[in-house]
């Protein structure tokens, strides 16, 4: 790995899902999505080692049928990050990679990517990735974080509203023309220390009215340090992002 400091990746996994029940099982060209996530994770080269977070034994068996390790966690936690926490609370680990489950094409290089964000930045408590936007439809997407940063790469905000507004722009096709938007894919590196006062905090008002838990550590002013990226991601959340995911395996498997 390269440092002298623990790097534990930790894969949330929760059976439930509103739009795909049993997501992290669902087939994607043969391998189950939560081998997909493990096996990309496992690649990751400053990554010491991989766990899988659930609430259900099936998810485990899947794990296990595949030589992965897996913990069992209680159903009622209420996000993957309190699952996270939960997951480590016995293990020994400086750094913790929050990589969620439904992400069966992340690159292993971008997780390093922001794993090493993080060890540059001494005074960050967590660090995460973003690209730069270039279809302008996704400025408008509400399910497409958008996040501001200064000029040191510090997080400002995250919103799924477009931000920032180019006022002098009309016509929001021209925005991409006026400013360079990032978005931001839902991966994590937290310092353990932050990761465990994380989870023990309130809920904030803007955490609620954005429905996006990052801005709980803006507010409690934890320094988030953004690492831009030139890798995509594809999150699954819907039956077309399983056929995109599908015919994306299926390209890379004829070249």
């Amino acid at each position: 790995m390269g440092t002298d400091r623990s790097v534990i990746a930790v894969i949330p996994a929760r059976y439930g899902s509103q739009r795909l029940p049993g997501k992290p099982l669902i087939d994607l060209n043969g391998k189950t999505m939560i081998q997909r996530v493990y096996e990309q994770v496992k690649q990751a080269r400053m990554v010491d080692s991989v766990i899988v977070a659930t609430d259900d034994e099936r998810i485990m068996d899947s794990v296990a049928a595949i030589g992965g390790h897996s913990v069992l966690t209680d159903p009622g936690l209420q996000s993957g990050s309190d699952r996270v926490a939960a997951v480590i609370r016995e293990i020994e680990a400086d750094i913790i990679v929050n990589v969620q489950g439904d992400e069966p094409l992340v690159p292993p290089a971008l997780i390093d990517e922001t794993i090493q964000g993080l060890f540059e930045t001494p005074d960050a408590g967590v660090s995460t990735p973003v690209c730069v936007i270039t279809d302008v439809r996704d400025i408008t997407n509400p399910n497409c974080v958008k996040v501001v940063v200064d000029s040191s790469g510090r997080a400002l905000y995250f919103s799924r509203s477009p931000v920032p507004h180019v006022r002098a722009a009309a016509d929001p096709a021209q925005w991409l023309e006026s400013y360079t938007f990032l978005k931001h894919f839902g991966l994590y590196v937290y310092r353990r220390s932050v990761l465990e006062q994380f989870v023990t905090m309130e809920r904030t008002p803007l955490e609620r009215a954005e429905q996006l838990e990052q801005l709980r550590l803006l507010e409690s002013g934890v320094w988030i340090q953004i690492v831009q990226t030139m890798y995509e991601s594809l999150p699954v959340d819907t039956a077309e992002d399983v056929d995109r995911v599908r015919s994306i395996l299926k390209n890379i498997s004829e070249r």
